[in-house]
């Protein structure tokens, strides 16, 4: 193995509940340093946007603590899609960065559609609110035309953050490439929406996620106490932060889930042939430009809506829960985030509630179980499945997935697999440590079929019956 270019490298991660800065060692992909803050949405004129300078403020003040200790010699950037920033010709933002679950009225989501691309090119599904980022910017246009007028450049959202590390604009790939409708992904391209909207000179150049833009300000080198240049990369889409390890010195075909405030399920060298543009089902766009099929749902944030409270758990005592809800049939069906993941019309609920906290939690884990195997078999997933993220510590969850999918399942150690992946454009060579996943569930494809005929039921019905 050659050794990275850099020692320590600090990477930006800004997820859609939390931002996080964290320092990994560049030679063992340690975490080695750690803080987040809430990634807050302000509720405030002209629409709900992210309160960008509390993400700022933050990102600078944990940027010179850890100067200091445990230092790092090279930044590198994450954040979540459906995102972008408009500049003016001074470089502010001519616009706050609009908060993508922010619904839109009926009638501009007609005429949105009347522009947009089709699925058959973009790849990219017809999503609630600004999910499609096209959509947002429709938005901004039609209500804020002297406002946008104002705007000289777009950028997409990692890069929005190195542009203010560095001064020099910059799009990239897998965040063009994330259901925003602006991007052709085996075109490798913009779509026709980006000229619809008036937007082709605006765009900022396209780079490389793994290329330096430049090192960091004087200014703010100074400001955070730098003993030297820092060199800031690109960036990346998170998803594709978690994906990039994984593609790194593996073979294909491989299926790597990246769980967090959404699933998301990714199949490289798998086919697009049997995408369900109805379904949430896309092609991303990975750090190397290369399309990958795609399907996911808010599972982190349905997670929440069921889990109030996280019993505490023994194993005995969550065997004895699951054994319970398998042979009752308490299960939970999709969805409880309305107009996303597989199942998008469908009135979210239980069918024979749980009686106890952790039969509660048995089922709504077969539930995320039974909605990412759901996902990963209309993206044709193949080969072996590598979980990232919180999910990767829900023992029940993997278990379904070894049982129902009869293939091998890992799980991920890495605490924050998108900061790895960030780590990894500052040429940090990633050691994955992987737990093999032994424990299957007996019982369970009885209950699966129940799940999976009541779900699919609700696809006509618009109801869980």
């Amino acid at each position: 193995m050659t050794k990275p270019q850099h020692d320590r490298i600090a990477v930006i991660d800004i997820g859609k509940t939390n931002a996080k800065v964290v320092v990994v060692d560049a030679h063992s992909g340690a975490e080695i340093a750690l803080r987040k803050t809430a990634n807050t949405v302000l509720k405030t004129a002209p629409y709900p946007h992210y309160d960008t300078d509390h993400l700022w403020s933050f990102i600078l003040d944990t940027l010179r603590e850890f100067a200091a200790e445990p230092g790092y010699d090279a930044i590198s950037i994450t954040t979540h899609g459906a995102s972008c920033a408009l500049l003016d010709e001074d470089g502010a933002l001519a616009l706050p960065v609009l908060d993508y679950e922010h619904l839109y009225p009926e009638a501009m989501n007609r005429a949105y559609d009347a522009v947009r691309p089709d699925f058959a090119s973009t790849f990219s599904p017809r999503l609630t609110g600004g999910l499609n980022l096209g959509a947002q910017l429709r938005y901004q246009q039609t209500l804020f035309p002297d406002l946008m007028a104002q705007v000289a450049t777009v950028l997409t959202y990692p890069q929005y953050w190195a542009f203010r590390l560095t001064g020099v604009t910059a799009n990239e790939k897998t965040s063009l490439g994330c259901h925003t409708d602006l991007w052709l992904p085996f075109a490798d391209g913009f779509s026709p929406l980006v000229d619809t909207l008036g937007l082709t000179a605006k765009m900022a150049p396209i780079r490389s996620a793994f290329d330096v833009l430049g090192d960091i300000r004087t200014d703010l080198a100074t400001q955070i106490g730098l003993s030297g240049p820092v060199p800031v990369y690109c960036g990346i889409h998170d998803s594709n932060a978690s994906l990039l390890p994984h593609l790194v010195d593996r073979t294909k075909p491989c299926t790597v889930i990246s769980t967090g405030t959404w699933v998301v399920c990714f199949a490289p060298g798998g086919s697009p042939s049997s995408l369900d543009a109805a379904r949430d089902t896309l092609v991303n766009v990975d750090a190397f430009g290369t399309p990958v099929p795609s399907a996911r749902y808010m599972g982190g944030r349905e997670w929440e809506m069921t889990m109030t409270t996280e019993p505490a758990v023994t194993p005995d005592e969550e065997d004895k829960a699951l054994a319970r809800v398998l042979a009752r049939e308490s299960m939970l069906l999709p969805s409880l985030v309305k107009g996303t993941g597989p199942f998008p019309a469908a009135m979210g609920g239980w069918h024979l509630e749980p009686e106890t906290p952790l039969e509660r939690r048995a089922a709504a884990s077969l539930y995320q179980g039974l909605m990412t195997m759901t996902c990963l078999d209309m993206i044709g997933s193949r080969g072996r499945i590598v979980v990232e993220g919180p999910f990767a510590r829900n023992q029940i969850y993997l278990a379904a997935l070894a049982s129902l999918s009869n293939r091998p399942v890992h799980a991920s150690a890495s605490e924050t697999g998108t900061a790895l992946g960030a780590a990894v454009l500052a040429g940090l060579k990633p050691r994955l440590s992987l737990t093999s996943v032994e424990r299957g569930i007996h019982g369970l494809e009885a209950y699966a079929k129940a799940w999976q005929r009541r779900a699919m039921a609700s696809l006509d019905k618009g109801t869980t019956g």
